[in-house]
């Protein structure tokens, strides 16, 4: 490992993240990981990296840093302008960054998250497995500040057979996501569930890693009484007292006490980690297979 990034500017908040730290719920410990887990998949394979090697997520941009030596990067996710020292280069795609100069990342046009990809993968100290900082539990690195330095790993042995990767761009005003009923949803009235697949919901600027915070038309329980805490998985959409959903993303707490009327499914949640406050989401029951 040796010093790779020097962090100029964070943007709203940028941290690193790999795929996760699955299989430890059992003691309280959520997955945390990439909240679009796809993105970060592609800008590791653009630079050589395995898929699960740590990189940069930046929330609507404004991350800055300096390279402080030859670098290899690639930058998805929610598509922004890229600048290293200067030039204007294009997302998807491989990029070189000579040491010295800063590669920056302005405010995307759509979509949420960015991810920037180093050849050699951020190599910080990984805890439990995983070099993810999880917002809720405290765990991993700390998010990102002005004049950290990141090391970085050693660099793969092989190259990928592309430099591009053409990509459809996040959706801009309504994102339709496919849903499973359940495991709750005999906890609400009987039209709750109709219109939660009926009628739009949008999201709220009290939305982060945890959860997307939704305002729309209220999903009414029939039952009031309290549910033991449960299990909780990503893409869960939690009803809270105030009856609009709560759609869990990465950093989800592993319980919770709130009935949770559908999931979103996984294949969704990535293109839901890209929703911004204001955007619609509209929710689809899935069809089942024969």
């Amino acid at each position: 490992m040796t010093p790779g990034l020097e962090v100029v500017g964070t943007g709203p908040l940028s941290t690193v993240q790999d795929l996760g730290r699955p299989g430890h719920a059992g003691i309280g410990v959520g997955a945390s990981g990439a909240a679009d887990r796809g993105a970060l998949r592609l800008a590791n394979r653009l630079v050589g990296n395995e898929e699960n090697a740590a990189a940069v997520e930046v929330t609507l941009g404004g991350f800055v840093a300096r390279a402080l030596r030859d670098l290899t990067v690639a930058v998805t996710g929610a598509p922004c302008p890229v600048k290293v020292g200067g030039r204007g280069e294009a997302a998807n795609a491989v990029l070189r960054v000579p040491e010295g100069a800063e590669l920056r990342l302005g405010v995307p046009e759509r979509g949420l998250r960015s991810y920037v990809a180093v050849r050699g993968g951020v190599a910080v100290e990984p805890v439990l497995g995983s070099r993810s900082t999880d917002v809720l539990a405290g765990l991993g690195p700390d998010p990102l500040r002005e004049g950290v330095v990141l090391p970085v790993g050693e660099p793969p042995s092989t190259w990928p057979p592309v430099g591009f990767a053409p990509v459809a761009a996040p959706a801009e005003e309504e994102l339709l996501l496919t849903v499973v009923p359940g495991p709750r949803a005999d906890w609400f009235a009987g039209e709750a569930l109709a219109t939660l697949l009926r009628e739009p919901y949008t999201v709220t600027p009290e939305s982060n890693r945890i959860g997307i915070r939704l305002d729309g038309p209220a999903l009414d329980r029939v039952r009031d009484e309290e549910l033991p805490s449960e299990g909780m998985v990503t893409g869960a959409l939690q009803v809270p007292p105030s009856s609009r959903p709560v759609l869990f993303l990465a950093d989800h707490p592993v319980t919770g006490g709130y009935p949770v009327i559908a999931v979103v499914v996984a294949a969704d949640v990535d293109r839901a980690a890209q929703a911004r406050p204001g955007m619609r989401l509209r929710f689809a029951r899935e069809k089942r297979r024969v």
